[in-house]
């Protein structure tokens, strides 16, 4: 843990406050090595800029934390006393005058108990500091991504070989579900979307139990595993039994918005430059008003992080950062296409992780 609580403790002095506050979640978990449950029971990690770190543990949680070799003082509480005074004794043992949090996730009763403890506490949102850590990967963190991706490329394969006319989407989503687990993912990136027909018209589709595939449907996948706390984001679009002309030349469409993304990204380059890239593609096809999204996120211990890939964000792109390349068009109450990609930054240039054939797809089942 030493390496990880000294980025913490310098990334404090930087921001000009007494400390940094962890709650369970990636960044909890890229320092702990650890992953602890978000629930009614408040965890949090006070990483000073001078001095040693601090716990605040609920008492169950005491034999999974001492395996942390955690080199600070726990202050642990139990369900019938409250964590009140947990939060109290911390303050008499650390004093603070200002504290760093990560906005998006810390919750609003922990936020209350540490103002409690510390009255006139100055707290201070650093979600973009704190997460912005991690935002270069290592060459161990890429290597589980391309595990997870790996993984999440064979489970589409094997759907897709076991794809047969009249399945509904959920009987669909259940293949990949199974599928997934069988080659090895330790968990779901995120809940899959499997939507066919007018359903994949909608980016965040929910599958249908009650609606079967029928030819000429668009049929979307977009899943990923999780393996070693790391995401895959993957989404293809396949056709059943044929594609329309329209289904044709929307999906080149999609695939050149999604090369052009390819073709721009390289360290210097902005993510609004790659966004810019992308749309610009799409503005310039006749399919212009089904833009519903921008091209994408970053990716890693969460599946949503920086750099968000969208015009206006001018983040500089570094080698060892990772995001999605998601161009996508979307006809309401007719079909939609996504194509999703998991690109990697490199020295030169880029390199897109995900190796799924990108090319139209029709699925004769």
């Amino acid at each position: 843990m030493g390496p990880r609580l000294s980025e913490y403790a310098a990334l404090a002095a930087r921001l000009g406050v007494d400390a940094v506050a962890l709650v369970p979640g990636p960044n909890f978990t890229r320092v702990t090595g650890h992953s602890f449950h978000s629930n009614e029971r408040p965890l949090v990690l006070l990483i000073p800029a001078e001095g040693a770190p601090a716990a605040v543990v609920p008492n169950l949680e005491l034999g999974s934390f001492a395996h942390l070799d955690f080199p600070g003082t726990v202050f642990d509480w139990r369900d019938q006393d409250g964590y009140q005074p947990a939060f109290d004794a911390l303050a008499s043992h650390m004093a603070l005058s200002s504290l760093a949090v990560e906005g998006q996730v810390m919750r609003v009763f922990v936020h209350h108990a540490l103002a409690a403890a510390y009255p006139g506490l100055r707290i201070v949102d650093a979600e973009r500091d704190i997460s912005g850590l991690r935002i270069r990967k290592t060459a161990g963190e890429i290597a589980a991504l391309e595990r997870a991706i790996e993984i999440s490329e064979r489970a589409l394969a094997n759907v897709l070989d076991n794809l047969r006319m009249g399945q509904t989407e959920k009987q669909v989503e259940s293949l990949l579900l199974q599928a997934l687990v069988a080659e090895g993912a330790e968990d779901m990136a995120f809940h899959p979307i499997v939507a066919a027909a007018d359903n994949s018209a909608l980016p965040h589709a929910h599958a249908r139990p009650d609606y079967a595939i029928r030819p000429g449907d668009a049929l979307l996948l977009d899943f990923g595993a999780r393996w070693g706390g790391f995401c895959a984001d993957i989404t293809r679009t396949v056709f059943v039994g044929h594609a329309t002309d329209e289904a044709e030349h929307v999906y080149d469409t999609v695939l050149r918005a999604n090369l052009a993304g390819h073709s721009v990204t390289r360290p210097g380059a902005t993510a609004h430059q790659v966004d810019d890239a992308v749309t610009s593609v799409l503005e310039a096809s006749p399919f212009a008003e089904r833009i519903r999204t921008k091209t994408g996120h970053g990716l890693g211990r969460e599946v949503h992080e920086a750099p968000y890939i969208m015009r206006g964000n001018h983040q500089v792109l570094e080698p060892g950062m990772v995001f999605t390349n998601e161009p996508g068009l979307y006809r309401i109450g007719g079909f939609g296409v996504r194509i999703e990609d998991d690109i990697l930054v490199t020295e030169t240039g880029c390199r897109s992780l995900t190796s799924f054939r990108r090319e139209l797809i029709v699925i004769a089942p």
